[in-house]
């Protein structure tokens, strides 16, 4: 009754329960906000699940007969388990990330891990319903990439230092590697398709001592906030072990 028949505490009264009220919507949009963006997150992963399985870029081309024939015919080579990052490190000399995902979902130790950004690492550990990932940044991580520009190869390295930083050993000093040059997965471990980004040469310099290049590239994934994964499957890996055994 106060507020009804008194102008000026019904005007501070409605002022207040409205400004509280817009509050409260902000709030509740933002928790559901939140909510949409986890499935909505969860549903693009799905979506670039389908694009990749049906790229020709990740198919196996089973038609080599002849030459002039237009349409190759591919088959599926790899399959992809879309995971989210639970817990994480990126300060420590050997880091590794939890996923939530594992065997139940098909995971299984030695698959590639890799993101929309560019290559993760490689599956460490599993259980029913998580895995553990042995990023790119540890001492041992071993990944065949490809210089895009020039062709050259050489295995992916971290020295322990800088998380947006990483190194490429075994590429021949006699080539020339211009600064900028893009780096991706060259995919001959058989683990990661050829193509996943890795990331762009920062600098070079020569070896002393040796016939090659000590170079510097900046990862195209930044993994201290790195959040939503694809685990990669190789159909053909069984037979691809086998033939090079």
């Amino acid at each position: 009754m106060y507020v009804t028949y008194m102008s000026t505490p019904k005007s501070s009264y409605f002022t207040t329960a409205s400004v509280i009220t817009g509050s409260l919507f902000e709030i509740r949009h933002s928790i559901s906000q939140h909510f949409q963006l986890e499935e909505n997150n969860e549903q693009l992963q799905e979506e670039n699940i389908e694009l990749r399985k049906s790229s020709s870029l990740f198919l196996y081309n089973s038609s080599f007969s002849t030459l002039h024939t237009q349409d190759s015919i591919y088959a599926q080579q790899y399959d992809y388990i879309a995971g989210t990052i639970i817990n994480s490190t990126t300060t420590k000399r050997n880091n590794f990330f939890t996923l939530n995902v594992g065997e139940i979902q098909g995971v299984e130790k030695g698959m590639g891990v890799f993101s929309s950004n560019g290559v993760v690492g490689i599956i460490h550990n599993t259980s029913p319903h998580y895995s553990v990932v042995k990023s790119v940044l540890t001492k041992n991580i071993n990944i065949d990439v490809l210089l895009t520009d020039v062709g050259a190869h050489g295995m992916l390295k971290w020295d322990g230092e800088d998380p947006r930083i990483g190194k490429v050993t075994g590429i021949s000093n006699d080539i020339a590697i211009p600064i900028g040059s893009k780096l991706i997965t060259r995919g001959g471990s058989g683990i990661f398709p050829k193509g996943i980004d890795v990331g762009f040469v920062k600098a070079i310099k020569p070896i002393e001592g040796e016939a090659s290049w000590h170079i510097d590239l900046e990862f195209t994934e930044s993994y201290a906030t790195l959040e939503n994964i694809y685990i990669v499957k190789n159909l053909f890996l069984n037979e691809f072990n086998n033939i090079q055994n």
